[in-house]
Parts: C-alpha cells; sequence; structure tokens
C-alpha cells in the first residue's frame, strides 16, 4: 500500500455560523462545515478518510500556491493517517468464505474467532 499519511489543500469560507470547507482534490470538490474553525478543519480529515477509506491509489493534491481564493477565504493544509483513520473508524461486513473443514473443527475446538484471524492476516497480506 502507497504512504498511509496523506496531506490536502482546503478552502474554508467563514459564513454566517462556522465555516465551510471545500476539499477540491477530492471527489472533483467535496464539501462540508464545522461551527467552528477546530470543528470545521476535523470535519474535513473525517470526509478525506470517509471518501478514500476503501481506495488503494490516492488522489494527487494540488499544490497549496496553485489554490486561488477570493476575498477573505482562506486555504490551508489539512493531514490525515489513513492507517490511523481505519484503525479508528472500523467499518465491517459480513464476508463468507470457504476453508477446509478440518481447520473449521480445530479452530472451533480451540475457540478461535475466525473474524479475527482472517482480519489480522489481510491486514497482514496488504501491509496495513
Amino acid at each position: 500500500m502507497k504512504n498511509n499519511v496523506l496531506i490536502y489543500p482546503v478552502i474554508l469560507h467563514a459564513e454566517d455560523k462556522g465555516y465551510s470547507v471545500e476539499i477540491p482534490d477530492i471527489d472533483n470538490g467535496t464539501w462540508t462545515q464545522g461551527e467552528s474553525l477546530g470543528d470545521a478543519l476535523f470535519k474535513a480529515q473525517d470526509v478525506v478518510g470517509m471518501m478514500l477509506g476503501d481506495k488503494k491509489d490516492y488522489p494527487k493534491p494540488t499544490k497549496l500556491e496553485d489554490i486561488e481564493v477570493h476575498n477573505y477565504d482562506v486555504k490551508t493544509l489539512i493531514y490525515i493517517d489513513m492507517k490511523e483513520y481505519r484503525r479508528n473508524n472500523p467499518k465491517t461486513v459480513r464476508k463468507n468464505v470457504t476453508v477446509p473443514e478440518y481447520l473449521v473443527t480445530l479452530g472451533k475446538q480451540q475457540n478461535i474467532n475466525f473474524s479475527a484471524v482472517l482480519t489480522e492476516a489481510l491486514k497482514n497480506k496488504l501491509d496495513i
């Protein structure tokens, strides 16, 4: 897996109550908002995590100096560690798998959690 630390530019727009945040490099422009500056930046990180959580390749970030802003808008960078994001925001799905019967029998005898074993094996295989 590629580098898990991502840095993307965002544009903050002051609103009557809080801030709206434009994330130009995610899904051809994604938006979120927050009641405070900190809340808006946190939500921008969360949106990036949600949008890229199941991706292997990430969009290339635009250089901050190439971002144009108007009047009182502010451009800045957000940082997200995708490995940490996935660990802190696990979404589970049910997946049926086929394994040899003798492994199931032995696993049950030893009270092995098959989901945990498969999850750990996939993380190791995917180097995440």
